[in-house]
């Protein structure tokens, strides 16, 4: 029995896992470009893992583009004009609680001596007459309160309340701010600053003045005192005190940052009536510290990069605390957006903080970067890269699987009849059989097919014993020759190849071509061989990683020819062939062990090279030529070349190469015996 459960979409669940095959196709563009696995796995943390119905994986380009959209939401959304409203309401709030209060208390006095009081009415009337005073002097200090927050809360600081419950609202007010204003020095602070006393911010001084020499002495080169440092204040910084002074330093940084930023965000009337608010919050000795220290660690370099203007451009209304949370939102993302560009620039994902990410980009881009994560483990899982030391690198899987991709590319341009096999009708009995019969015709081997011969009579003369049989009723076996081959397949790596983008049809040629060979003629022989300034045999494992010479001028085929013709030697197979992919004519030969380049060729590189040719027509190698360009030198040099080897040359595009020179292989590898 099988239970299934269903339940509404709500972005957890996981619709795409991760699959090797899968993963080696995202690859095989860049490995086949450039063979480095370390860069094509960091090219597919850019771009990510195209889906094919909406399941793939978000790449680094993607998260990026989420983290600017989130800025600009940020920054488009909101508004700092309208900053200190909520406090000016506050404190509006504060002033009309102490008037009504100072008119009620006036009015209870005023009706207990009209009632009569334990006092004499003389005594009574002196007392009312006080209290009216006092009320009539508290009238015209909160009639000439400073229009800015600031001052008005530095006036109302030595302002003496007649009503408690007004009081009562200044100072609760009055702590919310300075927890505001403090948790920039110190986010650990915030909760510990509620209700603050004198002795608790005089305890703050001295903590800061403490913080103050500590830095000194880091800014002068001596030793600071950390952990006497933190075994005194430590229990200020909550469950997660800073590990070292580096932490220590970077955390303060970021929160005075914030700080600074949101003043420069600000217009110039914003940015001093904070600065009056700030002033009229703190005493000047606890300013002058925190003057200090933002100057300490500006001379340490640690503020430079985090303090920056923000263009809110927005009409939403924000109270300070929730400025202070969007300044420090937007600075998250900034922090971000660097790490997510040297992720990039590296490749490496595990300078990531995953919590982060989530904090500020949500659920989903977490996921994918835990996806992300896991392509490199899964890939090493499968067998597709292993890492030597500090280096990932194909395995022969990897390398199979890689060339069955540029096979499968290249066989599905062409048309299904492109690839007919030149039947040659022979005599004889030899070859292999191909599973397929055929009517006999006269001159046939007589290799008959006894199934199908009787099979025919019975069909044509009916069931009887014996078996009616006339010739027209004979099948024979149809029978293949599967010639043994050898190959040599001249890659061009020169400077040319790489700059005008032939090079990467040509690799991804030689890939195919050596899955092809180890796949269905496994008793052939194949080899690669590349050339530029000089030709060196390359080995199948080497394929992937090998790329253009950027830096060495020449197309030396004397040497390529040559070293060919040496290899071939070695070889007993019937067809002996060398198949060149090259976009110029030869500028380089051998002089002895050393390369001469010359550019217009030279007649002695073009003379030494023919030579070459005549001595692989002289044993038997035959040279097929594919042209990447069709330029009057190497038109001259092929046409030469062709009527020495009696070899074909074709003109071809980078797009088509593969067609032909498969096709071509394919052609001189099967003939058909009858």
């Amino acid at each position: 029995m099988y239970a299934y459960r269903y339940a509404r979409w709500d972005g957890t669940q996981r619709v795409f896992d991760l699959d090797e095959e899968r993963l080696m196709e995202e690859l095989s563009g860049d490995l086949l470009a450039h063979g480095d696995v370390w860069r094509a796995l960091r090219h597919l943390l850019q771009r990510g893992v195209r889906g094919e119905k909406g399941d793939g994986i978000e790449g680094l380009r993607q998260l990026l583009d989420r983290l600017r959209n989130r800025r600009q939401d940020y920054l488009g959304r909101y508004q700092l004009d309208s900053l200190l409203e909520d406090i000016k309401e506050r404190l509006g709030n504060v002033v009309r609680t102490e008037r009504e209060g100072m008119d009620r208390r006036l009015q209870e006095a005023r009706e207990q001596a009209a009632r009569g009081s334990p006092v004499t009415p003389a005594e009574a009337g002196k007392l009312l007459e006080l209290l009216e005073e006092r009320a009539r002097r508290n009238r015209e200090q909160l009639d000439k309160l400073s229009q800015s927050v600031g001052g008005a809360i530095k006036e109302l600081r030595g302002y003496e309340f007649m009503d408690p419950e007004a009081q009562r609202q200044f100072q609760e007010l009055l702590d919310l701010l300075q927890r505001q204003m403090l948790q920039n020095y110190g986010q650990e602070l915030k909760q510990r600053l509620q209700g603050m006393t004198p002795q608790d911010m005089a305890a703050l001084r001295q903590m800061l003045r403490d913080l103050n020499r500590m830095l000194r002495d880091q800014r002068l080169g001596r030793a600071p005192d950390f952990q006497g440092f933190m075994q005194k204040y430590g229990t200020l910084f909550g469950d997660h005190p800073p590990k070292d002074l580096q932490e220590f330093l970077d955390r303060l940084a970021h929160q005075i940052a914030q700080m600074q930023s949101l003043l420069e965000s600000m217009s110039p009337e914003m940015r001093r009536e904070l600065e009056q608010l700030l002033d009229a919050l703190l005493d000047q000795e606890t300013l002058q510290e925190l003057g200090e220290l933002a100057q300490n660690l500006e001379e340490l370099s640690l503020l430079a990069g985090l303090r920056r203007e923000y263009p809110f451009l927005g009409e939403d209304p924000l109270t300070l605390e929730q400025a202070m949370e969007a300044v420090g939102t937007l600075q998250g993302l900034d922090e971000l957006e660097a790490k997510l560009q040297e992720v990039m620039r590296q490749g490496s994902l595990e300078e990531l903080d995953l919590d982060q990410v989530e904090r500020l980009l949500g659920e989903e881009a977490r996921r994918a970067l835990e996806n992300l994560k896991r392509i490199a483990q899964r890939l090493e899982e499968a067998g597709f890269i292993q890492k030597k030391g500090d280096k990932l690198e194909l395995t022969p899987r990897g390398i199979r699987k890689l060339g069955q991709k540029a096979l499968r590319e290249v066989f599905s341009r062409l048309k299904r009849d492109r690839l007919g096999y030149h039947e040659v009708q022979l005599r004889g009995t030899g070859g292999e059989d191909s599973g397929e019969t055929k009517h006999y015709e006269f001159g046939d081997p007589f290799d008959l097919h006894l199934h199908r011969t009787v099979m025919n009579a019975v069909s044509r003369h009916g069931a009887g014993v014996p078996v009616a049989m006339t010739p027209a009723d004979f099948e024979v076996r149809r029978r293949e020759h599967l010639g043994q081959a050898a190959t040599c397949l001249l890659l061009d790596q020169s400077r040319s190849m790489g700059m005008f983008g032939s090079f990467l049809a040509a690799k991804k040629v030689a890939l195919a071509l050596s899955s092809l060979i180890r796949t269905r003629f496994s008793r052939d022989k194949f080899y690669v061989i590349g050339f530029s300034d000089y030709a060196v045999e390359l080995q199948e494992e080497d394929l992937p990683e090998v790329t253009w010479n950027a830096w060495v001028s020449g197309t030396n085929m004397h040497h390529a020819f040559m070293l060919s013709r040496k290899l071939l030697a070695r070889e007993k197979a019937g067809t002996r062939q060398i198949i060149v992919i090259t976009d110029g004519e030869p500028t380089a030969h051998l002089e002895g062990t050393r390369a001469f380049f010359a550019y217009p060729p030279s007649y002695r590189t073009v003379q030494e090279t023919l030579k070459e040719v005549r001595r692989c027509t002289q044993e038997g190698i035959i040279i097929n030529t594919f042209m990447l360009e069709t330029s009057s030198y190497l038109l001259d040099f092929v046409d030469k070349m062709t009527r020495i080897n009696r070899g074909r040359a074709f003109y071809t595009t980078p797009d088509r190469l593969g067609e032909f020179v498969l096709v071509d292989y394919l052609a001189n590898r099967r003939k058909r015996l009858v």
